[in-house]
């Protein structure tokens, strides 16, 4: 591991010789939050760089500002960067180029909130530099590039959390441990369903605005012309630099299905409707998988019905989606209480920050868990290792939608078997310069 700076080397040994986990949880019922911690004084806080300020980067600066500094900004448009320096205070100091952030010896924590093309690269980058780091989800563009964040993060010391919030709330969190738990009997099938992708264009060329540097948006990407649909939030429908909704939504859903699964995918048969629309989002419009799993349980993905996850046993059914989970096992708690201390998927609870009692919600309690990881050196609930195996899966989908046939996988090596074309997928050519390495 790279030598850390001073100051962050003092910050380090402060924490780890100070913090104190967070109090497991035991009930048999929904979960209830942890007491508050004490505040921190304000020498004891961390200074945070944020890159990457559109939308959920500014969620996640603004959830990080209960429990650390803001003291720098990084975005490729100079505009949100100097709009997001007025949000956070004049304190911040801004920047074009985030190796120039990840330079300073101010910032201890480095929050990623760029589109998914920019994730790998920049979380390497942080971590070799000695930063922990929160990177938004999903948490890759291809699954070689979590193939080799594991190796590569795995030779620091640094803490990742992702942003898949949903595993820090205690609806989806009970589901899966219930699952696991045997409530719903053997687990046959579960099904996540999300919407159809947006359809738009045809879209035109446009001059590149002074205030915005679209070689270095780009990045690894092939250097086209300069599309406004292309950049800031849409950048979603495009397979250049995204997956559609099977890696926006799918990397939260897939990801609480395969924690309640506990298995990994062997087939994925993908079906889709390409985008009718020619020079306009490219992502399918329609779209869906069958995943079949080494277990034996199989996934419907689906771009249609109820939003949230189903998971259907031999003796009963859950639903869980964001703010209800419903079904009989969770009736019949009252009377055959749900021993949590024995199936709980996940044993450092939250410490929750003073700043939010009251009020918490599960983003902030999973911004707060990163925290607390930081303190404790624990592994947070939304580990590398995890978020790369429920990606893979959304990246096999799409593979497979793309192909228009089906594929096997072997989870343990890895790899597309049988299929040259698909297996190419994998990975894609990286531009001259901004190769992750």
């Amino acid at each position: 591991m790279p030598d850390m700076h001073p100051h962050n080397a003092s910050r380090r040994h402060f924490l780890m010789t100070t913090g104190a986990a967070g109090a497991g949880i035991a009930a048999s019922r929904l979960p209830a939050q942890t007491p508050a911690t004490k505040p921190r004084a304000k020498v004891e806080r961390l200074g945070v760089g944020a890159i990457g300020m559109r939308y959920q980067g500014s969620v996640i600066t603004e959830r990080a500002r209960d429990y650390a500094d803001i003291v720098a900004i990084c975005d490729v448009d100079r505009h949100v960067r100097e709009q997001a320096r007025a949000s956070f205070g004049s304190t911040p100091r801004i920047f074009e180029d985030y190796n120039e952030l990840l330079a300073r010896s101010d910032v201890d924590v480095v929050l990623i909130g760029v589109p998914d093309h920019w994730h790998t690269k920049m979380l390497i980058d942080a971590t070799r530099a000695g930063k922990d780091v929160y990177c938004e989800k999903p948490l890759t563009l291809t699954i070689d590039e979590g193939k080799t964040l594991r190796s590569e993060v795995g030779k620091t010391e640094s803490v990742v959390q992702v942003g898949t919030w949903q595993r820090s709330d205690h609806r989806f969190r009970l589901a899966a441990e219930m699952v696991r738990g045997g409530r719903i009997g053997t687990l046959r099938k579960v099904t996540c369903a999300t919407s159809a992708n947006p359809t738009g264009g045809p879209f035109q060329t446009q001059p590149v605005p002074g205030h915005f540097n679209w070689d270095l948006w780009q990045g690894q990407t092939s250097d086209v012309p300069y599309v406004p649909e292309r950049a800031h939030y849409t950048f979603r429908w495009w397979y250049e630099y995204s997956g559609g909704k099977m890696t926006d939504w799918g990397a939260h859903h897939i990801d609480i299905a395969q924690w309640a699964i506990n298995s990994l995918p062997i087939s994925i048969e993908g079906r889709g409707e390409p985008s009718p629309i020619e020079r306009g989002y490219n992502v399918h419009e329609r779209f869906g998988a069958t995943i079949r799993y080494h277990n034996g349980v199989v996934m419907e993905i689906n771009d249609e019905g109820r939003n949230g996850i189903l998971f259907e046993g031999d003796k009963g059914r859950l639903f869980v989606n964001r703010g209800s989970i419903s079904g009989v096992p969770l009736e019949e708690l009252e009377s055959n209480p749900f021993p949590r201390e024995t199936f709980a998927l996940y044993e450092h609870d939250n410490l929750s920050r003073p700043e939010r009692v009251g009020k918490i919600d599960a983003i902030v309690n999973h911004m707060g868990n990163f925290f607390d990881c930081i303190e404790t050196r624990d592994t947070p609930i939304s580990d590398l290792e995890s978020q790369h195996r429920s990606v893979t899966t959304c990246h096999l989908a799409n593979i497979s939608i793309r192909l228009g046939r089906p594929i096997k996988w072997d989870p343990e090596a890895e790899r597309i078997v049988g299929d040259t074309q698909a297996a190419a997928m994998q990975s894609r050519p990286q531009r001259d310069g901004f190769e992750i390495n």
